[in-house]
């Protein structure tokens, strides 16, 4: 009887053993087409702190780190294009990266060129000079002043949005002055060229605790329940799936929420 036992117990941490193996096996399952083999080439602007940013010259950063982790469980190096955040839609179309992983927020006008995979919510800030000279406490107070938004990125939509309301209202539009980077538009707004700048809520709150006595966030959060995600070309189901099951992996194994504290995003951001 014990025999039997026994050998219903080696029988059945095989057959475990093996579930094990093929699970494994289908998260380090590279997708196709790769732009090299062996790795997952992405695209990213590695200027949108906390999310993707320079140290010591090296890409760092909440997108970087996922995606090291995601590349993992697909068993491929994590291969990264840092480039202007325009240039990135672009870059994916011409094929000359696997996907987009750069804290790209998701819209209709985006949507039409890519498809998405949603990791995260996050909302959006003014950011202005310490002692907010301008009063400023709502969008609705930024007609007629200057804004300094990312080009391409998705604040450039909402201050396109402001400068709308304010002619509806028979206000001064403002003056949105468009950048290469968040860093270029935070350096505007210190040097006096723009009133204000719009943020996500992490990225806001990252510059306000280096700099206090320079920024300081202006009113409430505005479009709280945006998602960002990685972007994959329009139509390469093999490589949705393929992220979206690494990425499941990553969440499971506690990758995620270690991330999200150790960059001190809101666990009110995951959507897992």
């Amino acid at each position: 009887m014990r025999s039997k036992r026994l050998r219903v117990l080696v029988a059945t941490s095989a057959l475990l053993w093996c579930i094990a193996s093929v699970t494994s096996a289908q998260e380090a399952t590279a997708p196709k087409g790769l732009i090299e083999s062996g790795k997952l080439t992405y695209g990213t602007a590695a200027s949108f702190a906390p999310f993707e940013f320079t140290r010591d010259s090296k890409p760092t950063g909440f997108d970087i780190e996922f995606a090291a982790a995601i590349a993992a469980k697909m068993g491929l190096q994590p291969n990264i294009m840092n480039m202007e955040f325009k240039g990135l839609i672009p870059a994916l179309q011409g094929k000359r990266v696997d996907i987009i992983n750069s804290a790209m927020y998701i819209n209709p006008q985006r949507a039409e060129q890519v498809d998405f995979i949603p990791y995260m919510r996050i909302g959006n800030e003014i950011v202005v000079q310490k002692g907010n000279p301008h009063k400023i406490k709502s969008r609705d107070d930024l007609c007629g002043l200057r804004v300094a938004v990312t080009l391409g990125a998705i604040e450039e939509t909402y201050a396109r949005e402001v400068a709308k309301n304010c002619l509806t209202a028979k206000k001064q539009e403002p003056q949105i002055i468009t950048l290469p980077t968040a860093q270029d538009s935070a350096l505007s707004l210190r040097q006096s060229r723009a009133d204000a700048l719009f943020d996500s809520t992490p990225g806001a709150v990252e510059l306000v605790a280096q700099l206090p006595e320079v920024y300081e966030i202006a009113g409430q959060t505005f479009e709280a329940n945006t998602q960002i995600g990685i972007a994959v070309r329009k139509g390469d189901a093999d490589m949705k799936q393929a992220v979206e099951k690494a990425m499941q992996a990553v969440v499971k194994d506690g990758t995620y929420v270690s991330l999200l504290k150790k960059y001190n995003l809101p666990a009110t951001g995951s959507l897992f």
